[in-house]
């Protein structure tokens, strides 16, 4: 409601100023004005200025932008390819800023210089074919430059020795939560359509493959610190986008096809919490929470939780109304924790097993029903007839 009365009164407001405009332009009837609509000398040197101020609006902005937000960036990468990454793009934010501040200067500079001015006319020539091979071979050179490291940076991510000893880890999207399911021993992932999902096969695992049977489904992910990890992902509906920020990896998943990407990651949760600029960080998020759960409490609210730092696989596609919730916590073990966490998660096919096995009769054996029955009760004996 405010909304919309927010909205009428702009809409009134802005009648107002046309009337008041409508009201102005009468009051200047008679009066000498110039209606030529050709620019004067003063009119090209307000222009003049103007753009010289805009330049100027331009540089302080993005110095301030630059103090304001830079300290928002993703800092230290949580995986051995995260340094190529953060590399690749702080060399592209260095040259867009160098060219930045030296085309727009010259934009505005030249703008003002060579503005119009009366009885001079401009020189005209069709082309300098030194001016156009400068401003054609530099961008040319700094994009081949860009796209050649670029490159070198994505093919050294992407590749996965077939014969390295990596974790396979399945990574299933769908609206909106994302489910993980791992290869288990054997290393290998059982065959899965959409088509199989039924009760808790909820991937769709074809149970029949001999590589599945030792799968395992669950609904948090863990990774062991220092083993490269192989993703591969699937989408059930629509098309998602599997986000890990802090380790710099990002792939999209397309129903249909299986999309990969593998990562090593060289620090556990712990670690990575330890880190001082995230003990300042997770400080700085607490004490808003805690100044902000002041208001709550005395407005009958529950306070906020203190903030603990996990790394998070967020979904980076708008797949529909519930996008922003779509995560799943990471953690990062120890191999030792990891072989551990793993052993003790049930396999696919013992959960399938559990679901379908019929529930034992009331009484039987291995019944769970513990009703107490009386073993005190008298039986009467049989009456036999005398004769």
């Amino acid at each position: 409601m405010t909304s919309l009365l927010v909205i009428i009164v702009l809409v009134l407001l802005a009648v107002a100023l046309w009337q008041l405009t409508k009201i102005f332009d009468l009051t200047q009837v008679g009066a000498n004005s110039d209606d030529s609509q050709v620019a004067s000398d003063n009119d090209n040197n307000v222009q003049g200025y103007l753009m010289f101020g805009f330049l100027a609006f331009i540089y302080v902005f993005t110095i301030y932008g630059l103090i304001k937000w830079g300290p928002l960036v993703l800092h230290t990468p949580a995986s051995e390819h995260g340094s190529l990454v953060d590399s690749l793009m702080n060399i592209t934010w260095v040259l867009i800023f160098i060219v930045q501040f030296i085309t727009q200067g010259l934009l505005y500079y030249f703008s003002f210089k060579y503005k119009g001015e009366k009885d001079k006319k401009a020189l005209y020539f069709a082309d300098n074919n030194r001016l156009e091979a400068l401003w054609s071979v530099i961008p040319a050179v700094v994009l081949a430059g860009l796209i050649l490291y670029g490159l070198y940076a994505w093919n050294n991510i992407m590749f996965v020795d077939k014969d390295e000893d990596t974790v396979v880890i399945e990574l299933y999207a769908q609206q909106f939560k994302w489910t993980a399911r791992y290869a288990g021993p054997d290393n290998v992932l059982g065959k899965a359509n959409v088509r199989l999902i039924e009760g808790v096969n909820t991937l769709g695992v074809d149970m029949s493959d001999p590589y599945a049977q030792d799968d395992i489904v669950v609904s948090e992910l863990h990774i062991p610190k220092g083993k490269k990890v192989h993703f591969k992902m699937r989408s059930q509906d629509v098309l998602h986008s599997a986000y890990m920020p802090h380790f710099r990896a990002q792939m999209n998943c397309v129903p249909g096809m299986v999309t990969e990407f593998a990562f090593t990651p060289v620090y556990t949760t712990v670690e990575y919490r330890e880190l001082p600029y995230m003990v300042e960080k997770v400080a700085h998020i607490n004490a808003l929470r805690s100044k902000k759960s002041v208001d709550l409490v005395a407005k009958g609210e529950t306070a906020l939780d203190p903030y603990t730092f996990d790394y998070l696989l967020l979904c980076n596609k708008i797949c529909g109304t519930s996008h922003y919730n779509m995560q799943m916590k990471v953690v990062v073990d120890t191999p030792e924790e990891y072989k551990k966490w793993l052993s003790e998660k049930a396999t696919l096919a013992q959960d399938i097993k559990a679901a379908v096995a019929p529930a034992p009769a009331e009484g039987a054996a291995g019944s769970t029903d513990t009703t107490k029955v009386d073993t005190t009760a008298k039986v009467e004996a049989p009456k036999v007839a005398m004769k």
